[in-house]
């Protein structure tokens, strides 16, 4: 009995130092990058042993996948979907788009972006990781209230999978590309490729033109 007790009440010690593991490692590979960063560097910054290291999370890469992961959660609790269950088709989406745009537009998330694209060249799987727990997450969220205003006859689209991914990709337009090349951000030139692509995309698919003039 006192066993089970002992094991139960290691759990929360576990949890701990993953998380601590987690901490450090993004600490870590995002200032030096994956090939520099060690698991000695890391367990010592988190005061772990390296065989810790290795039982949670197996090697280095499993490692940067896991830290690339819980940063797109970290960053993802930035962006709320429920401001956009109700109102005009026109106002949902140029309120979508501009929540996407200023998103990505963080300076900690171009850097961030930066980073995993650097990465990804020689560790394929860091960019669908990326991919997975970031954009992806994103335009699902559009296809759902997009297959949503589809069932209410509000749009007339095929695959709200794809409308989705149009729409982001005329939000953004170049801004994205000119903000990772070092380019400052312009808010007006965002505002006006929101506001461009909501009626191009009203016009292309409201069953009601009358929501976008």
């Amino acid at each position: 009995m006192p066993e089970h007790h002992s094991r139960r009440a290691g759990r929360p010690v576990d949890t701990a130092k993953r998380q601590a593991i987690i901490a450090s490692a993004k600490r870590i590979f995002f200032e030096i990058g994956l090939a520099q960063a060690s698991i000695e560097q890391i367990a010592a910054d988190a005061h772990v042993s390296k065989v810790t290291v290795y039982k949670h999370f197996g090697g280095k890469r499993e490692l940067f996948i896991a830290a690339v992961e819980d940063e797109c959660k970290r960053i993802r609790h930035q962006f709320s979907f429920d401001q956009f269950a109700a109102g005009r088709l026109d106002e949902q989406l140029t309120a979508f788009g501009q929540a996407v745009v200023t998103f990505i537009s963080q300076p900690e998330m171009v850097r961030f972006k930066r980073q995993i694209a650097a990465e990804a060249e020689n560790e394929p799987d860091v960019g669908a990781a990326f991919l997975a727990a970031g954009p992806h997450r994103v335009t699902t969220a559009l296809s759902k209230l997009l297959s949503a205003m589809k069932d209410a006859k509000a749009l007339r689209i095929g695959d709200p999978g794809i409308a989705a991914e149009l729409f982001i990709s005329l939000c953004v337009g170049l801004g994205d590309l000119e903000r990772r090349f070092g380019q400052e951000p312009n808010p007006a030139r965002d505002r006006e490729r929101i506001r461009a692509a909501t009626d191009l995309f009203c016009r292309a698919y409201a069953n009601d033109l009358s929501i976008s003039d």
